[in-house]
């Protein structure tokens, strides 16, 4: 089913900005919001961007100095479980930071901030995870970076997208931070229901992947990939359609990742209705149980669910008398079975809301949430670090520097910080 809603998450040109960023809707409501490798001319398209899109060698290796007890890469999963090489059991706590798939073609706040000082408080906030959101539009040269203050970041003056985007990947993975890449959209405009639009051919959204599988194979922090955010309304899982069965296309993508770098995880998302029963758009794991998705390396497989509250859409399960005690079952049912079974681990890969204390039901609903994880020790990324999601805001306040104490404390319930997080700073304005 399609839902009748549109999340609010259209932001204002932000104050103080030297170039003001793109003007169209930066953050639309749709945003969110087969065994086999790729041909030959697939591969060749991979290597030919590769060369020309190579990350800089200051990224830090698993076990560097900077993390003396990080996991030891790369990682795979085990039954129900993410682990790293040695077998210990690795929960993924962090965070999103939007704004690579958007008109900006650089994560937001770089008009408030030094994206180093940014990336600093993410650390110190607890997060040992970030996954960066990304368009396709990119990686098109005429993607100009824009809504950037120079003064405050002189190192990003002249780079295009993608090399901002390396530098905050390389960035984040020297602090000692795992990284997600998240295909977000296929341009700059909104989110689309399908991996491939008539613009974006699943050929060209799969040899983007392979490029980018090649371009960080060298930096073991960067962990995976997302495949596609938030599958939905024509989306089907296991029906065998290759225009619309979600779980072929992953599968065939994934499989090209892993033929590109076989130490990557691979983030596979729900949909958003399975059988005529209908949840959040990419919630929907339903049809992993009986048409699970089948890589040629099982022990890289993730899946990954979204789950929003009543400030988001006020779906009738916030409604009823029950509420929150009805919670876990709904999560179980649409997600949370597969880790409890061992299918497979599952990170909640986008979840928030504005609310976080007090007894509404969006603060009550995100605790709950946050406990529900924390007793199945399910991974995470929550959503999102940027006050500018409408919908939702974010851990930073409107001056893109202090902290949320609300959900400093609730997210503090059940994280995995690094060794060298400063804990004692999460609730203070970083410079």
């Amino acid at each position: 089913m399609k839902y009748p809603w549109a999340r609010n998450t259209d932001s204002p040109t932000p104050q103080n900005s030297p170039t003001p960023p793109n003007s169209r809707r930066w953050w639309q409501a749709t945003a969110r919001i087969r065994v086999g490798v790729v041909a030959a001319l697939v591969a060749v398209l991979a290597l030919v961007s590769v060369a020309a899109f190579r990350p800089d060698s200051s990224s830090h290796l698993f076990g560097s100095d900077k993390a003396d007890s990080a996991p030891q890469g790369p990682l795979h999963t085990r039954k129900g479980q993410i682990v790293d090489a040695n077998g210990q059991v690795i929960k993924l706590t962090g965070v999103n930071w939007f704004g690579a798939e958007t008109g900006t073609f650089a994560p937001h706040g770089l008009w408030a901030r030094n994206w180093q000082q940014m990336l600093d408080q993410i650390v110190s906030s607890g997060f040992n995870t970030v996954r960066l959101p990304y368009s396709n539009e990119l990686f098109d040269p005429a993607s100009k970076p824009n809504g950037i203050d120079y003064k405050l970041n002189p190192d990003l003056k002249g780079l295009s997208g993608p090399a901002i985007y390396d530098k905050i990947v390389n960035g984040a993975t020297g602090r000692g931070l795992m990284v997600i890449l998240d295909q977000h959209r296929p341009d700059q405009y909104g989110q689309s229901n399908l991996w491939y639009t008539s613009k974006l051919s699943e050929q060209k959204w799969i040899s983007d992947w392979v490029m980018l599988a090649h371009r960080y194979a060298g930096n073991p922090r960067v962990i995976g990939a997302d495949l596609h955010n938030e599958p939905h309304g024509e989306a089907t899982w296991g029906d065998g359609n290759p225009r619309t069965d979600w779980r072929l296309a992953a599968e065939k993508a994934g499989n090209a990742v892993l033929a590109a770098n076989p130490n990557w995880l691979v983030f596979v998302e729900g949909v958003d209705s399975y059988r005529g029963d209908g949840y959040w758009w990419g919630g929907d794991l339903r049809g992993a149980q009986q048409h699970p998705v089948r890589l040629s390396k099982p022990d890289k497989l993730v899946y990954s669910a979204h789950d929003y509250g009543p400030g988001v859409f006020n779906q009738n399960w916030f409604q009823r008398a029950d509420f929150p005690k009805n919670m876990p079952a709904l999560w179980d049912k649409h997600w949370g079975y597969l880790q409890r079974l061992g299918n497979a681990p599952v990170l909640v890969g986008e979840f928030g809301g504005r609310k976080s204390t007090g007894n509404s039901a969006e603060a009550i609903w995100q605790n709950a949430l946050f406990a529900y994880m924390k007793a199945r020790g399910i991974s995470y990324t929550y959503w999102c670090w940027n006050p500018d999601s409408g919908d939702t805001g974010g851990m930073l306040q409107n001056d893109w520097k202090t902290l949320d104490p609300g959900k400093m404390r609730m997210v503090s319930t059940y994280q995995s910080p690094l060794p060298q997080a400063n804990k004692g700073r999460a609730g203070q304005k970083s410079a």
